[in-house]
């Protein structure tokens, strides 16, 4: 029968646990492992930076794993961490590559905005500006649902949306610019404005970020009350039969930041 162990035996097993956990603690933390582990991170498919509180807004599995796994880590850097956002930036992006995340899918990105609303707040106050934004929301948020759009997020008086494709987008923009000619609050009729980009944005978590987003934005700011501003990829997707287009030579879009120099802009008008 082996004896039992005496405490001096006891006390050596605890030292060797206690060094082993030890030096597992330090290596985790130890800046050569946590380069190593983000070295791989970069080698894998997908998004290297997934675990930032951008690309872990999304309503998705990875996301909201990415979300809790955040919360079991100190803020220091650790090649745990690393591996364990390593793991799931490969499953977000098999999700993507199978056809269940957005990736680098074309979407129609739309801009909307209310022409002089902040002019006329500033007049009505606030319980009136308050209202008429919620008719606006209600004339233009179930049309975006309608033709199998997104809201991405509402911009005050605005909103930015992305659909699958440009005739989407259009004939729901023009159901939206009716329905807020329509409304009328205290005595003030408002007009809606429109800009519309076909492109392939990078979605990161939510939201869309990059340079095609930036050309729908500022569509949306040049365009007139009442107008529908467009590229020339949105333009190109279009039945013309259904929608009728014009340059808008007035103007050009190269020479502001973060669009580039050659981009067409035309005027859509739906049949």
């Amino acid at each position: 029968m082996t004896p039992p162990p005496t405490n001096k035996r006891w006390t050596r097993v605890r030292g060797m646990a206690t060094r082993l956990a030890t030096g597992a603690h330090d290596a985790n933390r130890h800046p050569t492992s946590v380069a190593m582990a983000r070295r791989v991170r970069r080698a894998l498919p997908g998004d290297p930076g997934f675990g930032d509180p951008l690309s872990a807004a999304g309503r998705d599995g990875a996301g909201t794993v990415a979300r809790i796994a955040g919360r079991l880590f100190d803020e220091r850097p650790t090649a745990t961490r690393e591996v364990t956002l390593g793991g799931l930036q490969l499953w977000q992006a098999l999700r993507e590559r199978a056809g269940r995340g957005d990736g680098d899918r074309e979407v129609t990105i739309v801009f909307t905005d209310l022409v002089g609303f902040s002019n006329w707040a500033m007049r009505a106050g606030d319980e009136e500006a308050l209202r008429l934004l919620r008719e606006v929301a209600s004339a233009t948020e179930p049309e975006v649902v309608a033709h199998r759009g997104t809201v991405v997020k509402r911009l005050g008086d605005g909103m930015m949306a992305v659909f699958p494709s440009p005739r989407l987008a259009l004939d729901a923009v023009a159901a939206c610019l009716e329905n807020v000619a329509r409304l009328e609050v205290g005595g003030w009729r408002p007009r809606l404005r429109v800009g519309v980009h076909t492109g392939h944005p990078r979605r990161i978590g939510g939201d869309y970020l990059g340079t095609d987003v930036n050309i729908a934005a500022r569509l949306g700011e040049k365009a007139g009350a009442g107008e529908i501003l467009i590229s020339e990829s949105t333009r190109a997707g279009l039945d013309p039969d259904r929608v009728a287009t014009r340059p808008k030579r007035t103007f050009r879009l190269g020479g502001v930041k973060g669009v580039p120099e050659d981009v067409a802009v035309h005027i859509a008008s739906p049949r």
